[in-house]
């Protein structure tokens, strides 16, 4: 590695002067000092990629040396230089945490592999560091677009779930409002940054894969198991495990993964020794959770331990003033990726982004954008790049209601009015039972709780 810079830390000058011939011809930059404090004072200066530093100093040993570099610098790489008869100090250096240690007088040979390890593990740090800047960068806080008043509610609950200690979160909302997105906010924003983020969909493997990837299983489990398998718990200790659906969880997984949130603890699949673990687990479910609790679906126990911490994302149509904030982001990031410079919605286009109910969410929307970015190079978003369900006016289908029908009549509609009476219809048909009401409209039981307090129908103790 050409530009590393090697500290060279030694009283004798003649062998300084001599290393730094050789290490400059193979292309290392060279900084040199004679004492310990002066070796103190220019890696402060400098933040040398190597350090060489000699055991016996003239003002203070090596080691001393060494502990001071690394209680500023821990992740200092510093090769110890000993004499003959020096090894039991020398690895005592080690335990200290020096990188390795040379004797003399020098094997070159042994000398230049050494530090091209150590140039070698400079750079894969730098690697990591990058990338995990990259990471960060894009799952920060920023990257929750929204400035409404029910998004400021949320961001605050974020910025304070990812401060906090606490170990489960329920994230709750429709398809598409982005809990994988703060899932990976709330991980990468915390204190376990630096720890795995894994993630698995309940929804996506039988129950007996499910088990075998939460917990692991050990060799001759089952007819399969051909050696040990670490689970994700045991993979993501110290880290976050999201867990996306959790609604569609089996119940005998629903049993153990309880037992893990009470006890901290769970054995593989075949195995008798409990393995601790620290993680934080985030599930997310677009069910409604009260609802699959009453009918038998999921544990009562499972639920609210899981409910430490919830959090309700809301549907897009819950936020419009959000929607030209989300779509401005979006044809940025598009602009970006696909080297575009178009400049925004047409201004008929936003009154229709405002005017449609997105029953996809964020998600429909950005796939919206991205469309129409990728097909058309036009200097505005217009009506006619938008999918026929959005730009008809006299159609609007109603989810879950089999071919029924909205129509807009010539003179128009107060769509608040209609979804004020559609909510007022039914908690008349369930009495007032609110879980079932959100049933009746496929909402959760938050989100109609929202609408009931935007139109004052919260009845009055």
């Amino acid at each position: 590695m050409g530009s590393s810079k090697i500290l060279l830390v030694d009283d004798e000058k003649l062998l300084r002067w001599s290393l730094k011939q050789h290490f400059t011809k193979s292309g290392y930059t060279v900084i040199e000092a004679e004492t310990g404090a002066e070796a103190v004072s220019k890696h402060e200066e400098e933040l040398a990629d190597v350090i060489l530093l000699d055991i016996h100093l003239p003002d203070m040993s090596g080691i001393r040396v060494l502990e001071q570099i690394i209680e500023k610098d821990p992740k200092a790489i510093v090769i110890m230089i000993t004499a003959f008869g020096d090894i039991q100090t020398a690895v005592k250096t080690i335990k200290l945490g020096a990188y390795d240690f040379v004797e003399k007088p020098f094997n070159m040979e042994k000398l230049d592999i050494l530090l091209k390890k150590a140039s070698e593990m400079i750079s894969l740090r730098n690697e990591v560091r990058t990338f995990k800047q990259t990471i960060e960068g894009r799952y920060g806080f920023d990257k929750i677009i929204g400035q409404s008043d029910i998004m400021l509610k949320v961001f605050d609950i974020i910025m304070k779930i990812s401060k906090s200690k606490s170990t489960t979160v329920l994230l709750q909302g429709e398809s598409g409002t982005g809990k994988d997105l703060v899932a990976k906010v709330i991980h990468y924003q915390s204190s376990r940054t630096d720890k795995p983020f894994l993630e698995i969909n309940c929804t996506a493997l039988p129950e007996t894969l499910i088990e075998s990837e939460l917990f692991g299983y050990e060799k001759g489990a089952f007819t399969d198991a051909k050696g040990l398998k670490k689970g994700l718990f045991e993979l993501a200790d110290e880290g976050t495990i999201f867990l996306d659906e959790i609604g569609d969880m089996k119940p005998s997984t629903q049993a153990k993964l309880l037992k893990v949130l009470e006890n901290k603890s769970f054995k593989r699949i075949g195995g008798t020794k409990d393995i601790k673990v620290d993680i934080r687990i985030i599930a997310a479910t677009n069910k409604i959770l009260d609802n699959e609790v009453k009918q038998g679906n999921f544990r009562e126990d499972l639920y609210y331990r899981l409910k430490v911490i919830p959090l309700f994302l809301p549907p897009l149509r819950d936020k419009p003033s959000d929607i030209p904030l989300l779509a401005k982001y979006f044809i940025n990031e598009f602009n970006m990726e696909f080297k575009k410079n178009v400049k925004g919605l047409a201004k008929e286009t936003e009154r229709c982004f405002m005017q449609y109910h997105w029953p996809g969410n964020v998600r429909e929307l950005k796939n919206v954008i991205e469309r129409a970015m990728i097909l058309e190079n036009e200097e505005y978003i217009l009506n006619k790049h938008l999918p026929p369900e959005m730009t008809d006016p006299y159609r609007i289908p109603v989810k879950n209601a089999g071919n029924t029908v909205i129509r807009i009549p010539p003179g128009g509609i107060d769509i608040e009015q209609v979804e004020m009476e559609l909510i007022k219809q039914a908690l008349e048909i369930t009495n007032g039972n609110q879980t079932r009401a959100a049933k009746k409209l496929n909402l959760t039981r938050d989100a109609l709780r929202y609408r009931m307090q935007k139109f004052n129908l919260i009845p009055h103790k």
